[in-house]
């Protein structure tokens, strides 16, 4: 059997614009297992060698709170047919968990993640980059829902968090990497006709093998 070759899709966006929920809805929309997500949240560099109170104030949103190099190295290897290992992050103590989650090439992969576009080596493997463009108050509202409920935060932590660094980080980093879209999908999940382009597009791929 001719090994997959995959169709790489990059999708990036603020924080709470809505790029999970287009991810995993292109996911769905796909025939069974022709489709994989991978989140470039995974990829946080282990900081379980620091003391708690230190982790919690690092920069998570600067492109150096990534392991890019063993991201890279990872679509590398699915594109040449070779399936991965990839790692699991734990948000509430800020380390990676000891288990991994292996996965194997498929015909589309998604790379869902706030930086996938600002970084130069990976926006060389993709083949159809996704800006997810939503307003700053809407992101804002839903990042504080998702930390408080999810990740058990308190309001204080992620009101300080999103002034000292998220925003921050988002004018200087994700919102530049905009430019480099294919595509921009305004306001993220709720955008059908948008999800409807995109799976079309990918479905199109798939037929043509």
């Amino acid at each position: 059997m001719a090994p997959v070759k995959p169709f790489f899709v990059g999708i990036a966006g603020g924080t709470g614009s809505g790029k999970t929920t287009i991810a995993e809805s292109v996911i769905a929309a796909l025939p069974k297992g022709a489709g994989v997500l991978i989140e470039s949240d995974a990829y946080y560099r282990d900081r379980s060698g620091l003391p708690p109170a230190e982790r919690e104030h690092i920069n998570y949103d600067h492109p150096d709170a990534i392991e890019t190099e063993l991201l890279v190295a990872q679509l590398v290897a699915l594109r040449a047919g070779r399936g991965v290992d990839v790692p699991q992050y734990d948000y509430r103590e800020h380390a990676r968990r000891r288990e991994i989650r292996r996965v194997e090439p498929a015909p589309v992969i998604v790379l869902e993640g706030i930086l996938v576009l600002a970084d130069e080596r990976l926006r060389a493997q993709m083949d159809l980059k996704i800006f997810v463009d939503t307003d700053a108050d809407v992101r804002l509202m839903r990042r504080m829902r998702r930390d408080i409920e999810q990740r058990g935060r308190t309001f204080d932590q992620v009101a300080e968090q999103y002034a000292d660094t998220v925003r921050p980080m988002h004018l200087a980093f994700v919102e530049p990497s905009k430019r480099f879209a294919d595509l921009v999908v305004p306001e993220g999940g709720q955008n059908q006709p948008a999800l409807d382009a995109i799976v079309g597009r990918l479905l199109q791929t798939l037929a043509r093998g």
